[in-house]
């Protein structure tokens, strides 16, 4: 085996074992880790010196913890997993090169084999009296997963050698960890395991920050990768780790990297049950934006959430997400106020597209879209009287499906429904300056579908419109007096 420098000239923690093995362990470690041995000859010499003493070293020495002579092996081993991760992790993207990326796959693929054959040792250390490799465990589940993980995706630093070999470490890696998926592993099998996830953010935190998240171009996808696992309930207690990568990532000049940000964003806030919590969190994000009285306000994070929601409550069908959805618009529109003038378009066509579709017995949604277009109204009045047809035509058909269900939604929630949708008729007729009831009492089939009038109820309509207009006229005549 080749020797390098003594182990009185390395930089490695003096806790580590004494014991001849964790000398040896000690004296390759350095040699990847020095200044001097920068080149890849000397590092790929110092792989196969690995391999070999891992291949000659029993499950039992690695494992077996007793004395002080192997005192800080688990964290010995953690230490050449972080260090072979490194050696084979992907070079600094430049530009669309990818020089170096066929080494990157044949160091991967020889990486991966050690893992494989630690692994092994690990798996058949349960089956021993030592309990040692439980704690080596820990210390290797994080960096292994990441190496999986890094080099099983199709990528350009990949060949189909090294895809499978690191499909094959994390298939061993989930047996080993008694884990039956990845999300498994991530957030634990049950409530009471807490899973992997931190370890793992904690270990991408350094390659994740504005300065050095382009270091490495594995670390994005990992990141995204690991976030799609984590769903709901468990993601809610995440949510300080993973929005920041997200947003960093998708603000990027880059096509690619906007559009696997914006993923990212997208699978928080399905995920996130807190998603009000992002407007506590934009002000701080915000922090360095001012407004210059003389220019146009910049958009902000509130702006580009809202319109990653917008586009997404468009084309969704499925109920559930149409109700979580509708259930943060109106926060947004309270948050942007005058300024969601700047998503006026995109809002019309999501609030009529909603209001037409029966959201089950609850309403839910077609409840927080009421909500929606009442703030809107009252913060984008001026922009109102070209919409009023729309607009019109849309409440219309709200009170006409409402009125003739006989029996699919409670009476209580129907109540909410006609009184939600009369104050958005009597707001509207407001911004409109009267011209609501003008349009009622002639009404005809340029402004109504002929559908809607043949089974709309035009008199109690009228007459009910009328009544909360005269109230509505009386309140103002009488706080205009004050």
């Amino acid at each position: 085996m080749r020797r390098s420098s003594s182990p009185q000239d390395s930089s490695l923690p003096e806790e580590w074992p004494s014991s001849a093995l964790g000398q040896a362990f000690s004296q390759i470690l350095h040699r990847f880790t020095s200044q001097e041995s920068l080149r890849d000859k000397e590092r790929n010499a110092a792989l196969r010196d690995l391999s070999a003493l891992m291949e000659g070293t029993d499950c039992d020495r690695l494992f077996e913890g007793s004395g002080t002579s192997l005192r800080g092996m688990p964290e010995m081993l953690g230490q050449v997993v972080k260090v072979l991760g490194k050696y084979a992790a992907p070079p600094k993207e430049q530009e669309g090169k990818s020089a170096g990326y066929s080494e990157v796959a044949e160091k991967a693929a020889a990486v991966g084999l050690l893992f494989l054959n630690l692994l092994r040792k690990v798996e058949a250390a349960k089956n021993l009296v030592y309990p040692a490799w439980k704690t080596s465990l820990r210390h290797l589940a994080g960096p292994v997963y990441i190496f999986a993980i890094t080099h099983s995706l199709e990528q350009p630093w990949t060949s189909p050698r090294s895809q499978d070999v690191a499909g094959d470490v994390l298939a061993l890696l989930l047996q080993v960890t008694e884990c039956s998926s990845v999300a498994g592993f991530l957030h634990g099998e049950n409530e009471d395991e807490k899973g992997r996830f931190i370890v793992i953010m904690e270990l991408l935190k350094p390659d994740l920050n504005k300065e050095s998240w382009k270091n490495n171009p594995a670390t994005k996808h990992v990141f995204s990768q690991t976030l799609q696992q984590v769903t709901r309930p468990w993601l809610n207690q995440h949510l300080e780790r993973v929005l920041p990568p997200s947003l960093l990532i998708s603000d990027d000049y880059q096509t690619e990297n906007k559009i696997l940000g914006v993923h990212c964003l997208h699978h928080i806030v399905l995920n996130v049950a807190v998603l009000l919590c992002l407007l506590d969190l934009f002000p701080v994000l915000e922090k360095a934006l001012h407004w210059k009285g003389d220019a146009a306000r910049p958009r902000t994070r509130c702006d580009e959430t809202l319109q990653l929601i917008l586009t997404h409550m468009e084309p969704e069908h499925r109920l559930l997400l149409r109700r979580t959805y509708a259930r943060n618009l109106p926060a947004f529109v309270r948050r942007l106020g005058i300024l969601s003038v700047r998503h006026l378009k995109r809002l019309e066509r999501v609030i009529i597209g909603y209001l037409e579709v029966y959201d089950g017995p609850e309403e839910e949604a077609r409840l927080q879209i009421l909500e929606t277009l009442k703030l809107l109204m009252q913060y984008t009045w001026p922009r109102v009287p070209c919409r009023l047809v729309v607009l019109l035509k849309a409440l219309l058909k709200l009170i006409c499906d409402v009125a003739r269900d006989p029996s699919l939604t409670p009476e209580p929630v129907k109540s909410a429904l006609l009184e939600a949708a009369t104050e958005c008729l009597i707001l509207l007729d407001h911004c409109s300056q009267g011209q609501v009831k003008g349009l009622i009492e002639g009404m005809n089939g340029e402004v109504v579908d002929v559908a809607i009038l043949k089974n709309i109820n035009t008199d109690w309509l009228l007459l009910h419109l009328d009544l909360m207009l005269k109230v509505y006229c009386s309140i103002s005549i009488l706080f205009s007096s004050v």
